[in-house]
């Protein structure tokens, strides 16, 4: 069975020999490992089940401002921090949402298709994933400030909503570019949670985000495709309605927050998780055997009748020991040895 195929079997609620794992790293962690190891390609020994590229605006550095990139939407980020992956927003693009005249960029769709071809070209038999961040709320908070985003909701509602529909359409035609390849999923990166409970609440997630999410979960749908999506955080209020709108794979499952046999037990015959490995608690600060104990309890938890991707909870961080990383792939590369 292939790795592809293995994945492909799990989302479908199907146990499989080997439980399908993966893990990302922040450049730090992975700069940390790599010091560690002296392997500069430790991260392809290592391995996974999923392939993947992932679009959220292509941020380009700027040559007169080191560690400050600016992406397609014209968002500036800052990155000279501790955040280097991702940074933080400069200035909005859209301060006054009532009287914006921001208009949306054209994407770079000959940009967009060489991604997708390098991604496919360095596959091997590995579960392909096209992916796009920034969707939804993430893309409308970074152009306009989280606070504007926010009190828009109850402010200027339908300002918000036309805003929200401009972003979908967006999604949806560099989508619809990704759809035409031979991926085996889509992935959509938008965090609506925080430790407890949505940041925007049930209700407004009903309305500015769910019919939107809705439109771009049925195009994949549509083609035969898996859907995945991130959010960090508690979402535990809408798995039904993530659910109901044809979502295959839900990540970051993190243990903090959710009582992962509980969830499991509730919606794991209609929704498969990806995650389940402390990035907060157990990668930081558990001793390597910890970790493997952990990994491995977690994982014979989960694994049964499929609907689980092992990973940790979010990309590895800078903060999690060398050592700890390798004993997390240990686990993940000799099952029989731990669960």
């Amino acid at each position: 069975m292939t790795r592809r195929d293995t994945v492909r079997e799990a989302l479908s609620h199907r146990e499989t020999p080997t439980v399908p794992y993966h893990a990302d790293f922040t450049a730090q962690a992975l700069e940390r490992l790599i010091e560690f190891t002296g392997e500069l390609n430790i991260e392809q020994k290592l391995g996974s089940y999923l392939h993947y590229f992932q679009y959220w605006g292509w941020p380009a550095e700027l040559k007169d401002r080191p560690g400050h990139f600016i992406d397609e939407f014209g968002v500036l980020w800052n990155r000279s921090g501790v955040d280097r992956d991702i940074g933080v927003i400069e200035s909005p693009q859209i301060p006054d949402l009532e009287r914006s005249s921001y208009a949306f960029p054209v994407c770079d769709i000959k940009r967009l298709r060489s991604d997708i071809e390098a991604m496919l070209s360095s596959k091997e038999d590995k579960f392909s994933i096209a992916g796009f961040g920034f969707v939804m709320f993430e893309r409308a908070w970074s152009l306009m400030g989280m606070e504007n985003a926010l009190m828009a909701m109850a402010a200027c509602p339908e300002r918000l909503e036309a805003l929200l529909d401009e972003i979908c359409e967006f999604f949806l035609k560099i989508v619809d570019v990704a759809l035409e390849y031979e991926i085996d999923g889509v992935y959509f990166g938008d965090d609506w949670g925080q430790q407890r409970g949505l940041i925007m609440g049930t209700a407004h997630w009903r309305r500015f985000i769910k019919p939107r999410m809705a439109r771009l979960y049925e195009r994949v749908k549509n083609k035969g495709k898996f859907v995945i999506q991130h959010s960090c955080g508690d979402c535990h209020e809408i798995f039904p309605d993530l659910i109901e709108i044809g979502l295959d794979c839900y990540q970051t499952f993190q243990p903090e927050i959710y009582d992962l046999a509980e969830v499991k037990r509730q919606y794991g015959g209609n929704l498969s998780f990806w995650g389940g490995i402390s990035v907060q608690q157990v990668l930081p600060h558990m001793t390597p055997a910890g970790v493997k104990e952990e990994i491995a309890r977690v994982a014979s938890l989960l694994k049964t009748g499929g609907g689980f991707i092992l990973a940790p909870s979010h990309a590895l961080t800078q903060d999690i020991p060398p050592e700890n990383m390798l004993a997390m792939f240990e686990v993940m590369q000799n099952q029989e040895r731990f669960f």
